[in-house]
């Protein structure tokens, strides 16, 4: 069955979002076997952040709500519950699509008010999950971008992001872009049960490599990292091993954290699949979203030893960088000793970046 083919649905109809506007129809294929898309009609592009955030960047651009990587730790799962949908399964398979994003963004640009700020986009949900590969909204909102000269970074699992990057290398002629490639563990049986719906872990590290050999920067959120699973000294040094022999310009790393809504889809995989964790999750986390002070710090210490002994001598930063500069942002070769640098894809501190 042919996507074309699909019968427009009412706002109405069983399977249709009634909590949100602008819905235009809901769509299903086979080639997305138990996901439904719902296609709406945005008014905005551009979402802003409050200046309390602790963000390095005051705009953001979400393509779509919910998504498929089906990340178990997912920060951004309670924002389905503004729809009136659960924060599990319906984010992982009732997903909003903004198909009119990229006119909106060029309106929204052309304003004289529009001060040419940073925008981030990966900040919520991925703009390069699978439905990406259908809708091709990234080509558009990047050439707008670029086209006003708004500087831009991208966060993201999806290796979709490999189709733009000849995009990409020509929206750095005109304006400051930054790229990160969000990878926290290499285990691929465990990334399966983590992270179901993303492309495994190698092929995210050919992302990193294919990247910097076009010339643009790609650092790297290794975030979360999970107490008990990632954390040991094993797993620890071949992440950060293996990020810098593919030539990631910058490394950011730090414990998991559980809010609302990811906190019970998360515990709820712990009880399932790691029932002997359960009770150490439980005492670590207290009831709380973060871990013990104890743990966190123990964590920084183990996480900096490894930074340096794979030569990453600086902080990441989520800071765009311009067009050849890009090329100074970080190694040249795999060379684990020659990582480094600024890259794109680091919080300050504990982040509060909305993980996918």
């Amino acid at each position: 069955m042919r996507w074309q083919a699909q019968e427009p649905k009412a706002a109405g109809a069983e399977d249709a979002l009634l909590a949100l506007q602008g819905v235009v129809r809901s769509v299903k294929t086979p080639e997305f076997a138990g996901i439904t898309f719902h296609e709406v009609i945005a008014k905005s592009a551009l979402n802003k952040v409050g200046k309390t955030s602790g963000m390095p960047f005051g705009w953001t651009i979400n393509p779509y709500r919910g998504c498929s990587h089906a990340c178990v730790y997912c920060f951004a799962r309670k924002t389905h519950t503004y729809l009136d949908l659960d924060s599990g399964l319906d984010f992982d398979s009732q997903l909003v699509v903004k198909t009119n994003i990229a006119d909106v963004l060029r309106r929204d640009l052309a304003r004289p008010s529009w001060q040419r700020e940073h925008v981030a986009m990966g900040t919520n949900t991925d703009p390069y999950q699978r439905a990406e590969g259908r809708y091709r909204l990234m080509p558009d909102i990047i050439k707008a971008l670029a086209a006003s000269g708004t500087p831009f970074s991208i966060l993201t699992k999806g290796t979709l992001l490999a189709r733009d990057i000849p995009l990409l290398k020509s929206a750095g002629r005109d304006t400051e872009i930054g790229m990160g490639i969000s990878l926290a563990l290499l285990d691929p049986d465990l990334a399966h049960r983590v992270e179901p719906g993303t492309p495994a872990p190698k092929a995210r590290l050919d992302l990193i490599s294919r990247l910097r050999d076009a010339g643009l920067p790609c650092s790297v959120m290794a975030m979360p990292i999970l107490p008990w699973l990632t954390d040991g000294d094993e797993s620890l040094d071949a992440l950060f091993g293996a990020l810098a022999a593919a030539g990631a310009t910058g490394v950011t790393a730090g414990a998991l954290h559980l809010r609302p809504g990811a906190r019970e889809w998360f515990l709820g995989f712990i009880a399932r699949d790691y029932p002997h964790l359960s009770g150490k999750y439980a005492r670590l986390y207290g009831g709380g979203t973060y871990a013990s002070k104890e743990y966190r710090q123990w964590l920084a210490g183990r996480v900096q030893f490894f930074r340096k002994k794979h030569g990453f001598t600086a902080k990441a930063q989520f800071l765009p960088v311009r067009g050849s500069a890009a090329s100074e942002a970080g190694p040249s070769t795999r060379a684990a000793g020659e990582a480094g640098g600024v890259g794109a894809a680091g919080m300050p501190g504990q982040a509060e970046l909305p993980l996918f």
